[in-house]
């Protein structure tokens, strides 16, 4: 999909008016490139449509058959960075079901050139994720599948700075839409194997250096926790490194690590039939972390980054890992194994040990952790886990500016005790009965960074779109929007 700035619309375009409660519809950018009948009929249907909030209405409009979608945003007050974003999407939606092939739109900058880039960065980001659907295993219809081509934002004047917004929000949009694509596609096709592919060849695109360690290589690095994870299924693990060093040579390294668990059977711990469907998403941690570093190399950042991904299918067979096992980590610290189905915290095990290597100003990890943060958080938010206090705070508020929302759960060293081991170290799991999961897993991953500063991420909550979500149905592509952004600055 083209976006660009432009100063009038096209003939062909569909017009988009966004209007707050009690707005003057003639005071909009667009309604002066109506002739005086299309006027007389958009304050018509102005009047009769009010305001109200996620109100959506089509028309055609008299002489040019030009349609025309009125959007109800509520109160302006109440307006903020999220509503904008669903409001682009509602668009989109609406424009793919009556098949509106280019929208034009007004553009009117907002106080400060930081606030403007930033607010059409939104709109752009939004729009793209809202074009977007999963149709690679769909058979298309006759007429082929409907996406809109063209979005022209219209301006008085050509602003830079809405301009350089709109550059960034359709790259931010294409890879977290290349970010969903990645985490449907079906267990069959995304191996190990075909999750690092995937990754040197976004990698190649981007000017990147890849590193892929096979079962060889990892054995030499004493990489336990993934080889053990990954020695029930017929397909091997693989570690992904990937590397972007754009930034000072003596500035820091954030490393970013992206659980990638390609099919997520549980192991001999089986899941249940009614948990078991999605599991081919149980990779989206490291597709978030592949597309973001994408993103911030198609971004120039001027960052040292570092995306790893432990890749593995977690598959029952004879020579399965077992509950009762006694893991030895790359870090030489030992996982008892209490449940299988507890796979991801051991796999970052080693990938959180691997990352010390760069002497990290940063580590974030990013993994769909945990049913028990669905249970504290529903479907709204990412759960958020460290001990900073000031990265809480700015994950936060820059999850809240780019819809991209992050909820801030317990993690302190009351947790420890339960995830103590018998016979080993930690064990995998807390002791039943206690609940806390959530915070269960954060604790165990903590035993593998100290003294580091760390963030984890736990996305299950957010792995999957809904309803007021209004996008398509599967991955949401959580959290390379909150990623990005937060590289994009300076923390």
């Amino acid at each position: 999909m083209k976006i660009s700035l432009a100063t009038t619309p096209a003939k062909k375009d569909g017009l988009v008016f966004f209007l707050f409660d009690k707005e003057d519809i003639t005071k909009k950018l667009l309604f002066g490139f109506l002739d005086k009948e299309e006027k007389a009929y958009v304050q018509k249907i102005r009047s009769a449509l009010g305001s109200k909030a996620q109100e959506v209405k089509v028309a055609i409009l008299p002489g040019s058959m030009r349609r025309a979608i009125f959007v109800g945003m509520g109160g302006q007050r109440e307006f903020n960075p999220r509503k904008a974003g669903i409001a682009m999407r509602m668009v989109m939606q609406t424009a793919r079901q009556e098949k509106i092939a280019s929208l034009a739109f007004s553009a009117l900058p907002v106080p400060g050139a930081r606030d403007t880039r930033d607010m059409y960065e939104i709109l752009a980001t939004n729009a793209v994720m809202g074009n977007f659907e999963f149709i690679t295993y769909k058979t298309p219809p006759p007429e082929g599948f409907f996406f809109v081509k063209t979005l022209t934002f219209v301006a008085s004047k050509l602003d830079a700075n809405i301009r350089e917004g709109l550059r960034r929000g359709a790259i931010i949009g294409e890879e977290t839409n290349a970010c969903r694509a990645l985490s449907n596609t079906p267990g069959e096709d995304m191996t190990p194997a075909i999750l690092a592919a995937h990754a040197v060849k976004v990698a190649r695109i981007n000017k990147i250096k890849a590193t892929v360690l096979d079962v060889k290589k990892m054995i030499a690095l004493k990489m336990g926790a993934v080889l053990a994870v990954g020695s029930g299924s017929d397909a091997p693990p693989r570690f992904i490194v990937l590397e972007y060093m754009k930034g000072p040579k003596k500035e820091k390294t954030v490393v970013l690590v992206g659980k990638g668990v390609t099919f997520d059977t549980g192991g001999l711990n089986l899941k249940p039939s009614e948990h078991i469907y999605e599991m081919h998403m149980d990779m989206s941690g490291g597709a978030a972390v592949i597309h973001t570093i994408a993103a911030a190399a198609r971004l120039k950042l001027k960052k040292n980054i570092v995306a790893l991904v432990p890749a593995v299918e977690n598959m029952p067979s004879g020579s399965s890992y077992r509950p009762g096992d006694l893991i030895r980590t790359m870090s030489g610290k030992t996982i008892e194994v209490l449940n299988t189905d507890a796979e991801g915290r051991v796999i970052l095990a080693d990938a959180l040990q691997y990352a010390k290597k760069y002497d990290p100003s940063l580590v974030i990890d990013v993994a769909t952790l945990t049913g028990a943060a669905v249970s504290a958080l529903g479907l709204f938010y990412s759960g958020l886990f460290t001990t900073d206090k000031k990265l809480e705070t700015v994950f936060r508020t820059i999850g809240e500016s780019v819809d991209d929302r992050v909820w801030p759960l317990p993690l302190s060293e009351d947790y420890e005790d339960g995830i103590k081991g018998t016979f080993g170290d930690w064990a995998n799991t807390g002791r039943k009965g206690e609940g806390g999961d959530a915070s269960n897993g954060a604790a165990f991953l903590s035993q593998f960074i100290k003294g580091y500063r760390w963030v984890h991420f736990d996305i299950a909550p957010r792995m999957v779109s809904i309803k007021q979500d209004f996008l398509a149905q599967g991955a949401v592509g959580t959290p390379v929007r909150l990623l990005i952004r937060f590289l994009s600055e300076d923390h």
